[in-house]
């Protein structure tokens, strides 16, 4: 299968794709410019400035968003007014770089730093009384995280492993259980994920020009083709959550080179994703 291009490149380093029929269909980030981008019915789309870095968004119970930001995250309001938590660390070489929310409606965001140096980046988790604690520490590059339909397994890519991991869960332990789900090869980058109603894993694979589909039992089923080489996330969403939405980087690239990077792509996939879980502080 292979996507079609959907908007022009209107990104320097798309990521985070999220579908959620509360605040009008698909929002995603232009990260390291600080934007929340939106898709409109008429296909325009509308960009907000949110701060140095939008890592990651996802939507509240009551209205608004989460948003993990450079060195930390902050709460939107139904009302659109943003308003930043405090910072969970000082060093200005890490930031924030993906994130999602547990089946309890807590949200996990996870770090890196900006020279890609083992072990400085870890995985954070926010909490409805909008208290944040640590759950992993020694990552390298956090990207995607999602959890499985039943909430009793969460998948979580650190790139720099070459590898989705695997986690048990529960709202008491938290993630427990660590292991390698896919093991790939030492060029393959495992970037953002997203879990369909199958218990299916979707990975974009950032430079290789591609999405993967790997079945609950960890074998390949599906690659998609994507006409940039840096895809950075994907999520399902449309009308019937059938529509693979795939974001792509111009980040490191010179001009010209790769000419679709930063564009936003879809396809229709045959199998349908699980409604977007919501923050529930």
């Amino acid at each position: 299968m292979r996507a079609e291009q959907l908007t022009d490149p209107v990104a320097y380093h798309a990521e985070g794709p999220v579908w959620s029929p509360g605040w009008g269909g698909l929002r995603w980030v232009d990260m390291l410019a600080g934007d929340i981008l939106s898709l409109t019915e008429s296909g325009t789309i509308n960009r907000r400035h949110v701060g140095a870095i939008a890592a990651a968004v996802r939507p509240r119970e009551g209205g608004g968003a989460v948003i993990a930001v450079e060195r930390g995250l902050a709460i939107e309001g139904a009302d659109g007014t943003v308003t930043a938590l405090d910072e969970i660390w000082a060093d200005p070489g890490i930031r924030m770089n993906e994130g999602g929310c547990d089946p309890d409606g807590r949200f996990y965001a996870g770090s890196m730093a900006y020279d890609q140096r083992p072990g400085a980046a870890s995985v954070y988790r926010l909490d409805s009384d909008l208290s944040v604690r640590p759950v992993l520490d020694g990552a390298t590059v956090s990207n995607g995280i999602d959890w499985s339909p039943d909430g009793s397994l969460a998948y979580y890519n650190d790139t720099a492993t070459h590898s989705i991991q695997l986690f048990d869960y529960d709202a008491a332990g938290g993630l427990t259980g660590r292991r390698h789900f896919v093991t790939m090869a030492d060029d393959d980058n495992p970037d953002g994920l997203t879990v369909d109603a199958e218990g299916g894993v979707w990975v974009a694979m950032n430079g290789s020009g591609e999405v993967r589909r790997y079945r609950d039992d960890g074998r390949l089923d599906e690659v998609i083709e994507v006409g940039a080489r840096q895809v950075t996330a994907c999520t399902l969403g449309g009308a019937a959550l059938d529509e693979l939405f795939i974001t792509t980087s111009r980040e490191n690239l010179n001009p010209g080179d790769d000419p679709l990077a930063g564009s936003l792509f879809h396809v229709k996939v045959g199998v349908t994703g699980m409604p977007v879980r919501e923050f529930a502080g």
